[in-house]
């Protein structure tokens, strides 16, 4: 029976194996850096078990895990420019080991890697023709998602009112997207069908969804030695996210007005962060936030159960389950 722990090696080992050439070196050096960096490879992780799910043999769908992963990663260099972030994972951020120029090409080239692993799926290599197609077209899709995402949560910065409805597209497209084409995208080398394709593609959106909703709860009540994060580096920051625009929504006048001059001040204390979680308790934010993961998390489960009983779906289900109660 297949388990995340072998999955994470055989995806380790495979990113290994990736042939990067040693010259030049500013290229390339941040390239072997950012990969080794580890993280949960969730994305690819999923790639293989879709395409286990619908039937498939999951190490032909290998070179479209990696796609993904590297596509990942080459996001979260140029994220960390934006965001002027100095570290990743426990490590300095590539901008920061090396320099902004050399990040944005390191992670450019990455981009270029990725569309080397699906060539993989040529007809020369023995597959459907339908197969390279379809999976350059849900690839594509994806990266204008994410893409498309990350312009509306940069626009966040400069709006001053931002709804649920709004976050909640923005998070499908930053970050859920990835993780449904990883789905899809293994399911398309087993050549499943249509119909599948599109459960594979709920249970990845639905679980993204759930997943960037947690982190921003974690964000706020999580263990900072865990979650590897200040307690409340959001409201430190005055980002926009699901519990603060749910506060600011139900808040009274007055609170609502403390908030936002906290939310709005670029040198709160300690205090300051410590109200605006004291108000997320008062008016139930957090125990409504659990709520919203724990429906999302279930409608990616509802959409699991449309597949036969497999290790494959036993993997998923556990990979969902721990997700669930996930720490950091």
């Amino acid at each position: 029976m297949p388990n995340i722990s072998s999955l994470s090696e055989l995806i380790k080992s495979a990113l290994e194996d990736i042939s990067i050439p040693e010259h030049p070196r500013s290229l390339y050096e941040p390239v072997r850096y950012i990969l080794m960096l580890g993280g949960k490879r969730m994305r690819p992780q999923l790639a293989l078990l879709g395409c286990g799910l619908a039937g498939g043999e999951p190490e032909k769908a290998l070179p479209a895990a990696l796609a993904v992963e590297l596509l990942h990663n080459f996001t979260l260099i140029h994220d960390d420019i934006m965001d002027e972030a100095d570290s990743r994972r426990g490590k300095p951020t590539v901008h920061t080991k090396w320099d902004q120029n050399k990040a944005i090409l390191s992670g450019d080239v990455m981009f270029g890697m990725a569309y080397e692993q699906l060539e993989s799926y040529s007809s020369d290599n023995g597959f459907d023709e339908h197969v390279l197609p379809q999976l350059l077209k849900t690839f594509n899709k994806a990266v204008k998602i994410v893409c498309e995402g990350q312009a509306i949560d940069m626009d966040f910065e400069t709006t001053l009112s931002v709804t649920l409805d709004e976050y909640l597209l923005m998070i499908k497209c930053k970050t859920a997207a990835l993780l449904e084409a990883s789905l899809k995208m293994g399911g398309i080398v087993s050549g499943a069908s249509e119909e599948n394709l599109n459960h594979l593609g709920i249970i990845g959106l639905e679980a993204g969804i759930a997943f960037q909703i947690q982190d921003d709860l974690l964000d706020a009540t999580g263990d900072p030695d865990k979650f590897g994060k200040r307690v409340g580096g959001d409201i430190y920051e005055g980002k926009k996210t699901w519990l603060t625009i749910s506060l600011l929504q139900r808040a009274s006048a007055e609170d609502k007005k403390s908030v936002e001059s906290i939310l709005q001040n670029s040198e709160c204390t300690e205090s300051d962060v410590s109200f605006v979680i004291e108000m997320f308790h008062k008016y139930d934010v957090i125990s409504d936030t659990k709520e919203a993961i724990k429906n999302h998390y279930i409608a990616s489960l509802q959409a699991l159960s449309h597949f036969d009983d497999s290790p494959y779906k036993d993997s998923v289900n556990a990979l969902l389950n721990k997700l669930t109660d996930r720490e950091f």
